[in-house]
């Protein structure tokens, strides 16, 4: 397998459209690395850059150490599975497999072999023989897979693979993919909007927005520490809760006012939160990092009242107000809750987020924020 790197990849459309501006970033050889982000924000356009289908305008590509900008597509040595399984439909699943490998005219008992071994590991040895329209979703997007197993490339890139399937089929062939990475060992760039799919397949994430990268990282570093505003509403579902606060000094501490309610920093964030002092900022909090009890409690209650209730099971989200801004919560489905009850959350507030009003980014990430 390889590693690929791309260095200030920039694609400019005519016109002056820019596509995608100066991405950055390394996959690791064996690594499933997953770009997201909203439709339209460069993901694709950076995948078909690697892929060769689309020209480089700035920056430099290489896949194993070698300089891929004027290489063409067929010499990259990668395979592309895109959303539409792009099948041919008077084949048999066989030929659908074996084809690129005749057009390079490798041997015919090879062709067998790898198409066999790639049917294995599938599980769709039992199809080899019929033609894609008699197949489900899933098994032909298994198919697409194994024809991209066959020719035993460097680098698998995936096109928004699953956008096509049903809801519970997504989720299993989620596992399927990430099983597969597994067992090949393979360097895999993977290219989705679906926030869930980049979280439970990923080695690293590369999150986008409006052609340029907003964050790389793990994606529990990615959730868990979101550089921007954008990226903290992005990843999660539900998403963040952003509430306007005030930084103030109360009685010698510094506190936070949301005008109906009052918090209290966690410790480790007040050298930061010091520098805004007098300031607005805006306070994110996960859904499920607030707590409920049905009476207020000493400190960092927030009254809040229910305006919607989605019950999904295992877990409810509930819909709150507070008298001048409007968050979500992730909780137990145990509790008995109605449209207009009253309540206080408590927020995990070591698991509180700021960011800057203007600049939208992290407060916790500015590097000088401590000195």
């Amino acid at each position: 397998m390889a590693r690929v790197e791309l260095r200030g990849i920039s694609k400019e459309y005519e016109g002056g459209v820019q596509a995608v501006s100066e991405a950055n970033f390394t996959v690791e050889d064996q690594e499933f690395v997953i770009l997201v982000g909203p439709s339209g924000c460069g993901k694709s356009t950076t995948l078909r850059m690697v892929a060769g289908l689309e020209d480089i305008t700035e920056g430099e590509l290489y896949i194993d150490g070698e300089l891929m900008n004027d290489v063409p597509p067929k010499d990259r040595n990668i395979a592309m599975v895109f959303q539409n399984f792009g099948l041919y439909p008077h084949m048999s699943v066989y030929d659908n497999m074996s084809f690129g490998l005749q057009i390079r005219k490798v041997e015919k008992p090879e062709i067998h072999r790898r198409v066999y071994e790639a049917a294995r590991i599938l599980d769709i040895e039992q199809y080899l023989y019929r033609k894609p329209n008699a197949l489900s979703g899933g098994q032909r997007q298994r198919v697409a897979v194994g024809r991209a197993i066959v020719r035993n490339p460097k680098v698998f890139l995936f096109d928004e693979p699953l956008s096509n399937l049903d809801a519970k089929l997504r989720v299993q062939m989620r596992a399927e993919l990430a099983d597969l990475h597994t067992r090949l060992d393979a360097t895999m760039i993977y290219v989705t909007h679906d926030q869930v799919e980049a979280m439970t397949m990923a080695d690293k994430i590369v999150v986008m927005k409006d052609g340029k990268i907003q964050q790389v990282g793990s994606a529990l570093d990615v959730y868990d520490y979101p550089v921007n505003k954008f990226v903290a509403s992005f990843i999660g579902s539900p998403p963040m809760n952003f509430l306007i606060v005030q930084v103030e000094e109360k009685n010698g501490k510094i506190v936070l006012n949301g005008a109906s309610f009052e918090l209290n920093p966690a410790a480790e964030h007040l050298p930061w939160l010091k520098k805004y002092l007098g300031k607005h900022i805006c306070f994110g909090i996960r859904p499920e990092d607030l707590v409920f009890f049905r009476r207020p409690q000493p400190e960092n209650t927030i009254g809040i009242k229910i305006a919607m209730i989605e019950p999904l099971g295992a877990e409810t989200h509930l819909w709150l107000t507070t008298t001048t801004q409007t968050l979500v919560a992730r909780v137990q489905h145990r509790y008995n809750f109605r449209v207009g009850d009253t309540g206080n959350f408590v927020p995990s507030m070591e698991r509180a987020r700021y960011f800057n009003l203007e600049t939208e980014r992290s407060i916790l990430e500015e590097p000088d924020a401590a000195g």
